[in-house]
């Protein structure tokens, strides 16, 4: 009834890795994350939208949103977004030839939702998004690292990544964190680059 609250239940408990968005009418009207880090509601969410001043309250342990003091235009579909991050975690060791080229696959395709982040010592040094938006590699990831200028190349379709004429820094681990609406999942790759000369000697 008009003048009345009423709650929308999300059905969940949050923890630290979700995350709880609301939507009325494609506008995001509410948000919050299980640790609590980020919580808006109406204004806060968007500066344009006024409909909802005051009159919305999230609560913190479901996420559930109560709009109070209802009045005819709050009439409508509200959308609710919950997205949970199951983290996945794999391991790789590469070996390759000093002065080489090296590519550690992703083994997956993007798509307009992903995002694929590769780290060196925890340095970001390529990103792609699936719709191709933001796309970097070393430098423009990262002004303060010279390490591979020139010589990373993304692969558009998987977000796989290739170092190019290796050398003995460049080995060490490398991280692939791929994000997608209902996973992230984690991959690391250990590359281990070799002499050459030392190899040869050696036989």
């Amino acid at each position: 009834m008009e003048g009345d609250s009423v709650t929308l239940h999300t059905g969940v408990e949050t923890n630290q890795q979700d995350r709880i968005r609301w939507y009325f009418n494609y506008t995001r009207i509410a948000q919050i994350t299980g640790d609590l880090s980020f919580i808006c509601t109406d204004v806060q969410c968007n500066e344009g939208t006024e409909r909802f001043r005051d009159r919305l309250k999230l609560d913190h342990q479901t996420g559930s949103l109560t709009i109070m003091n209802i009045t005819n235009t709050d009439s409508g579909v509200y959308k609710l977004l919950i997205r949970s991050s199951i983290t996945v975690s794999d391991s790789v060791t590469v070996s390759v030839m000093e002065g080489d080229s090296v590519t550690l696959h992703t083994g997956v395709e993007t798509n307009q939702q992903d995002r694929i982040r590769w780290y060196f010592k925890d340095t970001r040094i390529a990103q792609i998004s699936g719709y191709l938006s933001k796309i970097c590699t070393d430098v423009q990831c990262n002004e303060d690292t010279e390490r591979f200028r020139d010589r990373l190349k993304l692969d558009h379709q998987t977000g796989s990544l290739t170092i190019m004429n290796t050398g003995i820094t460049d080995s060490g681990v490398y991280k692939l964190l791929l994000s997608s609406i209902n996973t992230d999942s984690e991959k690391s790759f250990s590359v281990i680059a070799i002499l050459a000369m030392l190899i040869a000697g050696l036989i």
